[in-house]
């Protein structure tokens, strides 16, 4: 209680003049002194003592100008100083000024005129501060926007821009302008949604990506976006929102980068991916699906030779009716396995050149048999089109496939149109080597397929037809033929509106032309006498079968179960005219077994039977063949074939090597 008193007291014992003293006295952050009327300092606080390093004794009654630079009071600075202070009614700035150690100080100088009540002027009171601190600061700050400034505006492969809270555009970097197209007088002030596409602002992607960085604080998205040419690019976008330090939204940060490249390589990438993966899984089943067609052959060349020679020996027409009932179905089995065969690219093609326009006119009598009264043939072929490189007979078969599986897509009947054109193709396209092609179309107004189907339809077995009436291996034979002959088959179908198969086929060079006809084949060659034959085959069905239709034919047979020992038998028989033999064999296949009869037997007709009917690298393309299954008037020709070589190759008797 008895100290309030006192402080009381003291506060009262100051005077007006004694508490602006004591208040100046007490502030250490600003130099505050009087100068006279001609520049002398004439007092001096704390604060000029602690940042100028002056004591009160050394500094009073010299002049203000030794606070400048040299340079400054070379120009007359401090002078002026007084002069806008005296004229003006007040001083202002900012500078370098320098303390008692000759070290620098940024300053900020205030400099006020004193007049006493009559308006003279009396003195001048200076306040100064010390800013080098927050100077330095601020310098730096600008360093760093500006390096910042750089930074952004040196960056070219990056979109770098501002937008407000409305999504105007604030800010445009050289990389938005390279990107985009715009320079900044241009954008700066309008709307990012203009680089949009049409279809995403109906849809309002602009104002949902804002809405997402908004509550998410950023948004990330790849799409079309636009230039100022009107073309567009596949754009990387991420967009991220700006808040104040009280974290109030003032704006978002938008980067945008290019990556059309990298998408179209990424895209060509999983095409080559799909495509090899396509390859594989089709070499795969091709493999298995030649096996099963090359076992399949042998089984069908002994149940068809057999059913042949049972036919013969019957006279009840009631039991020849069945025989012939299974003959046609071991027959419709031998056509499958020459799809499978096809497909497995295992079925050799007999390359020539072939005119398609002919190829077609010669097949119209068969195709309209085969598709009935309900479907309407259009052809369109320009006058002049180019030969094409493939097989006739498997073009017609495929064409045939091809138009019967369009007009199952009609149930209704309606037009097919077989149309052809010539094509140059070059190396930007994705599918074909570059080179001259015809492109051969069926197309039909069916039922079209969805694009699961679509995707499924060259898979092997794969059918929309009811059961027994589609084996699925259709449109694989025909791929398989096309891309056996240079090619590439091309689909193109839309639910409800329709297919249309493209066969595209590279031109033929200067070979003589083939055109399939529907003249009757040539009369059978038949053998003009009994021979000593030797029949080769492991396996026992086709062994059999193959020494029964020879036997029926009147021959004399010797049978071996292996090439090694078909060798025995021709060291032991000196009469062994002509020799039948399997290729596909263990251990010695029939090519192995035909070079070591040319080798010790040079002149002895060899015959070739094969459930590939592909040649074995190396193999006389000229020498007999028979492709399995095969009929007993097809084996009489290749007999008869065999004895028709040259007569230096005809010698019926061999000596014992």
């Amino acid at each position: 209680m008895s100290e309030q008193p006192q402080a009381h007291r003291f506060d009262e014992s100051l005077t007006t003049d004694g508490r602006y003293r004591l208040l100046v006295d007490a502030v250490t952050d600003y130099a505050i002194y009087m100068l006279n009327v001609d520049g002398i300092v004439s007092s001096w606080n704390p604060g000029a003592r602690r940042f100028k390093g002056y004591e009160e004794a050394e500094i009073v009654g010299q002049h203000f100008s030794r606070f400048y630079t040299p340079e400054d009071r070379a120009t007359g600075l401090p002078e002026r100083a007084l002069a806008a202070a005296r004229e003006e009614g007040k001083f202002e700035g900012e500078g370098w000024r320098v303390r008692k150690d000759g070290g620098r100080f940024w300053a900020s100088v205030i400099i006020d005129p004193i007049r006493n009540r009559d308006g003279d002027l009396v003195g001048y009171a200076k306040i100064t501060r010390d800013l080098t601190e927050r100077r330095a600061a601020e310098s730096a700050l600008r360093s760093s926007h500006e390096q910042f400034k750089l930074l952004v505006q040196g960056v070219t492969d990056y979109s770098i821009y501002l937008l407000s809270i409305e999504g105007l555009v604030a800010s445009w970097n050289a990389g938005a302008q390279r990107i985009k197209g715009y320079t900044p007088e241009e954008i700066i002030g309008q709307h990012f949604s203009r680089f949009y596409t049409d279809e995403d602002r109906k849809k309002g992607d602009p104002e949902r990506a804002l809405a997402t960085a908004t509550q998410e604080g950023r948004c990330e998205k790849e799409g079309w976006r636009v230039r100022k040419n009107g073309e567009r690019f596949w754009a990387h976008v991420v967009i991220d929102a700006i808040h104040d330090d009280d974290g109030k939204l003032i704006g978002f940060a938008k980067i945008t980068r290019d990556i059309t490249e990298r998408r179209e390589a990424q895209l060509a990438l999983d095409r080559a991916r799909e495509a090899l993966f396509q390859s594989q899984k089709m070499e795969a089943v091709g493999q298995l699906t030649g096996g099963i067609a090359h076992d399949f052959n042998n089984l069908l060349a002994a149940i068809l030779g057999s059913l042949e020679l049972v036919r013969r020996r019957v006279t009840d027409e009631s039991v020849a009716r069945l025989i012939d009932n299974a003959i046609r179905g071991a027959q419709r089995g031998a056509a499958l396995t020459q799809r499978m065969l096809v497909f497995a690219r295992r079925r050799e093609l007999n390359v020539q050149a072939v005119d398609i326009p002919m190829l077609v006119r010669g097949m119209t009598e068969m195709l309209e048999r085969s598709l009935g009264p309900s479907v309407i043939i259009e052809t369109r072929f320009p006058l002049g089109l180019s030969e094409v490189k493939t097989d006739p007979n498997q073009l017609e078969m495929a064409l045939l496939n091809l138009m019967v599986n369009a007009r199952d897509a009609m149930p209704k009947g309606g037009p097919i149109v077989v149309a052809a054109r010539s094509e140059t193709v070059t190396a930007e396209h994705a599918r074909l080597r570059p080179g001259s092609y015809v492109c051969l179309s069926v197309t039909d107004t069916g039922e079209g397929m969805d694009e699961a189907t679509l995707a499924k339809a060259v898979d092997p077995f794969f059918t929309t037809k009811e059961v027994g009436k589609g084996t699925g291996l259709g449109l694989p034979m025909v791929h398989g033929l096309v891309q056996e002959s240079g090619g590439q088959l091309i689909l193109n179908s839309k639910k409800g509106k329709g297919t249309t198969v493209e066969l595209w086929l590279p031109i033929s060079e200067k070979v003589q032309t083939t055109v399939a006809n529907s003249a009757p084949p040539p009369a059978p060659l038949i053998a003009t006498k009994n021979l000593t034959v030797l029949v080769v085959d492991d396996d026992p069905l086709v062994l059999t079968n193959m020494s029964a239709m020879l036997t029926d034919l009147g021959h004399k047979v010797f049978e071996a179960a292996s090439a090694s020992e078909a060798l025995d038998i021709l060291r032991r028989e000196n009469s062994i005219e002509l020799v039948l033999t399997d290729h596909a064999m263990p251990r010695m296949t029939g090519f192995e077994l035909i070079e070591q009869i040319g080798k010790n037997w040079p002149h002895l007709p060899v015959i070739l039977a094969t459930g590939f009917a592909e040649l074995p690298p190396g193999l006389d393309p000229q020498r007999p063949t028979l492709a399995k299954p095969f009929t007993q008037q097809d084996l009489t020709q290749a007999v008869a074939a065999a004895l028709s070589e040259p007569k230096d190759r005809k010698v019926l008797k061999f000596r014992d090597r």
